[in-house]
């Protein structure tokens, strides 16, 4: 695992800010919200990425029967706090086998749900297959919110993005046909409402999506 700040849009080295720049500068993305170092999950890495971030912490609440909360990141720093959270979750699978979802709340341009989602960012909007209705739908902190399908995805996986709560909305699904669990209105729920109900959330071993 890393144990320094790296750009959410490649995973590469980042300068901190210094005598010669106000902010976090990767050498091929220049100017970017840090990536914090990604630790194992556990409840008390949850509070700490909820109390400082500045963008929803998306998570299935209840999870899905057998699923387990399998790692947090963020992007972002001390002085501006969290720029972009990605949650993993993993469980069984809706047609069998093991299944893993992230839901990556960020701001216009960070570029982390664009790298987990193994496509050219930093946004998604001209992939998003908006000509027609939804692929698919989630109820977001109460609001019904329409997810569509991430044109020029890998193959391994399947990509939903939308807008919840003035912030992008990413969904990435391994494998593939995970992403049914989309289709029957998962509920997210903002964990920065939660309160102590984070105490509740089922810990399993860190999923190696996060570290990609």
């Amino acid at each position: 695992m890393r144990g320094e700040p790296s750009c959410p849009k490649c995973g590469g080295r980042v300068r901190a800010p210094g005598l010669f720049a106000d902010s976090w500068r990767c050498a091929a993305h220049g100017p970017v919200h840090p990536l914090q170092p990604i630790i194992p999950p556990s409840v008390n890495a949850l509070t700490v990425v909820v109390g400082r971030a500045e963008v929803p912490v998306w998570m299935p609440w209840p999870l899905p029967v057998g699923w387990l909360f399998t790692g947090v990141a963020s992007a972002g720093d001390d002085s501006g706090g969290g720029r972009a959270t990605a949650v993993a979750c993993s469980g069984p699978g809706p047609l069998g086998g093991p299944g893993e979802l992230l839901l990556i709340a960020e701001e216009l341009g960070v570029g982390l749900g664009a790298r987990y989602a193994g496509i050219p960012g930093p946004d998604p909007g001209p992939r998003l297959r908006v000509a027609g209705p939804p692929q698919a739908k989630v109820l977001a902190a109460g609001r019904p919110t329409p997810l569509w399908l991430v044109d020029g995805a890998p193959e391994d996986r399947a990509v939903f993005a939308g807008e919840a709560m003035g912030r992008w909305l990413w969904a990435v699904t391994w494998p593939q046909e995970s992403g049914l669990l989309l289709y029957d209105e998962l509920v997210l729920t903002d964990l920065r409402d939660a309160g102590s109900e984070v105490d509740l959330v089922p810990c399993g071993a860190l999923s190696p999506r996060l570290l990609g």
